[in-house]
């Protein structure tokens, strides 16, 4: 079987890494076998979607480097809806229902004082005719249900093994809103059919609805395809992120200098039993995917952790990926000024800094001038750190961080930064003696 995935944001908002972890997790399980990856916007709310937002899920699935082989709008795709709804209400599974949410709500209530369960007691489907046009002529128009069967759903959940809902303890679902409107359930059950989607991976949020579907798809006489559903995600306190998610876009990920790589490299791993380590490529994450792996207990997403995958991310960064953006922010000084700052980076913009160092000018930081006078009267030419922190000790008597620090701090301003050794060749001579005595330079 060739596996064929789904991804199916709302255009409603912008994504973020709750919902984006449904993508990367489909997009590696895809890319694993060499299956496909469709991405299909759930616009039928049209009130609620815009175009602005479907622009905003292509941008940053596209820097996220999740490439699509198929593109759907469930807003085009009214009229095969509305051959599944034909179909469902001509064998009885779709029936009108004319309760106001006021009568379903006092009818709850009841139920619940006297002990019995809150569902929906399909007293629609004894309705007459003559009752049903009497409720129109009122100015009712009804929403449609679909009449469960009322068995016990069973099925192999990928994650989290033999899964089972017994849908006699649910309500009949609508499917169609007053309004004509379709909710959630039908058209994507239809979708998955047409588009020949062979695994629908998502959060264990719909595990229930999960057993709905598949008597959907049973009545329109297709089989289910495999499911997996995931945990979902908790922070680093232990707290859901539901509440926070908004604070956790792509896009504002993105404005923060993470890496897209750190990103699918960092959820990837979420609720996995191995630590998340920073992938050399989509292609070896996808290469190295075993959605079997993936816990059941809630994953935790660390911001910490990110930044740690981020800043190994650039760590490994060769100098022909980095450079373009080195010259787009004007601080391209070669090769060797890459390879000796990169490992100190934890985002991409901290190289500017750096440059800035290089390139000065710096004020020196100076705590004892004679010190670093009779530092600079041993700066060997050509330059050499080694050759020269051993000049200074021996003239001196300075050894350890008396030695090494203030000399740091002289000749870049900072405490810690990149070895001293390439730094101080980038630097030069001319500067570096300037900086030697107290000069910014």
């Amino acid at each position: 079987m060739t596996v064929k995935v789904r991804f199916a944001p709302a255009p409603t908002g912008r994504l973020h890494v709750g919902n984006i972890r449904a993508a990367v997790v489909n997009w590696l399980l895809a890319h694993r076998d060499g299956g496909a990856f469709v991405l299909r916007i759930d616009d039928t709310d049209l009130e609620r979607s815009t175009k602005e937002y479907e622009d905003g899920i292509e941008e940053d699935l596209t820097w996220l480097g999740l490439a699509w082989s198929e593109k759907h709008n469930q807003s085009a795709r009214f009229p095969i809806y509305q051959q599944a709804v034909e179909r469902l209400k001509a064998q009885g599974r779709l029936y009108p229902a004319y309760e106001t949410q006021e009568e379903l709500d006092r009818r709850r209530k009841v139920q619940l004082s006297r002990g019995q369960p809150p569902i929906y007691d399909r007293a629609a489907l004894s309705l007459s005719s003559d009752e049903k046009k009497a409720l129109e002529a009122e100015g009712r128009r009804p929403h449609w249900r679909f009449r469960l069967e009322g068995k016990r759903v069973r099925w192999n959940d990928l994650i989290r093994g033999e899964c089972e809902v017994d849908t006699a303890s649910m309500s009949d679902p609508v499917l169609i809103r007053e309004d004509g409107a379709f909710l959630y359930t039908l058209p994507s059950v239809v979708d998955d059919i047409d588009m020949g989607i062979t695994h629908v991976v998502r959060g264990e949020d719909h595990v229930t609805n999960t057993g709905v579907q598949i008597e959907v798809f049973e009545a329109l006489g297709a089989n289910a395809p495999t499911f997996a559903h995931f945990s979902l995600l908790v922070g680093a306190d232990g707290e859901t992120l539901s509440k926070r998610l908004g604070s956790l876009s792509i896009s504002e990920l993105r404005a923060q200098g993470y890496e897209p790589l750190a990103i699918t490299s960092h959820i990837a791993r979420l609720g996995a039993a191995e630590a998340a380590e920073a992938a050399p490529s989509l292609e070896a994450l996808a290469e190295s995917f075993d959605i079997g792996r993936m816990g059941r207990h809630p994953a935790r997403y660390d911001q910490a952790d990110l930044a740690r995958i981020n800043a190994a991310v650039l760590h490994e960064m060769p100098y022909a990926e980095a450079q373009p953006r080195l010259a787009e922010i004007g601080a391209d000084l070669g090769e060797s000024f890459w390879n000796a700052i990169r490992a100190n980076l934890t985002v991409f913009s901290d190289v500017t800094g750096w440059a800035q160092v290089v390139r000065g000018p710096v004020t020196p930081v100076v705590e004892d001038a004679s010190f670093l006078a009779q530092a600079a009267a041993v700066l060997p030419d050509p330059l050499d750190w080694s050759a020269w922190a051993e000049a200074v000790k021996a003239r001196t008597g300075a050894k350890g961080r008396a030695l090494f620090l203030p000399l740091r701090r002289a000749l870049t301003g900072k405490d810690h930064g990149p070895e001293m050794g390439p730094l101080l060749q980038l630097i030069g001579r001319e500067k570096a003696l300037r900086r030697l005595a107290g000069e910014a330079a």
